[in-house]
């Protein structure tokens, strides 16, 4: 990846924010069923709270009282994301099926950043599309 236009070069994500109706029950989703740490933070006097993965995270915003500036149109279930495990992408299936989470697709072979990789799908309590997969050796 070069530089644009402007010289600036980007060189991954830090963080991308969810709408959700309830940050605690989303919390619990993905650190019990994806293994994510919460955090709680105080930003410009407002506690919020956070979800921590790897060298990311994902602020949460309260659908009708998110932090501003936010997207014009911010919603719960508006999203659509993929998370790469470093697990076999058999033993996340089996722990799914262990947490009775409903695997609405998958596996199955998808085009990731990086090439080719083997997903499932699932939907987190906001009904955003969740995409697990693991890169083929």
């Amino acid at each position: 990846m070069g530089a644009t236009k402007t010289g600036a070069t980007i060189e991954r994500i830090d963080h991308i924010v969810f709408t959700v109706r309830d940050p605690d029950t989303t919390c619990a989703f993905y650190e019990t069923v994806l293994g994510m740490t919460v955090a709680t933070f105080e930003a410009e006097g407002t506690t919020r709270k956070a979800l921590h993965f790897g060298r990311q995270k994902i602020n949460l915003h309260r659908a009708g009282r998110e932090f501003k500036p936010n997207a014009p149109r911010a919603a719960p279930g508006a999203i659509d994301i993929c998370f790469v495990t470093a697990a076999p992408l058999d033993a996340v299936i089996a722990r799914m099926r262990a947490a009775s989470m409903t695997i609405v697709l998958g596996p199955c072979q998808r085009s990731g950043a990086l090439g080719p990789m083997r997903s499932i799908y699932l939907r987190d309590p906001d009904d955003n599309l969740v995409e697990i997969s693991a890169y083929e050796a």
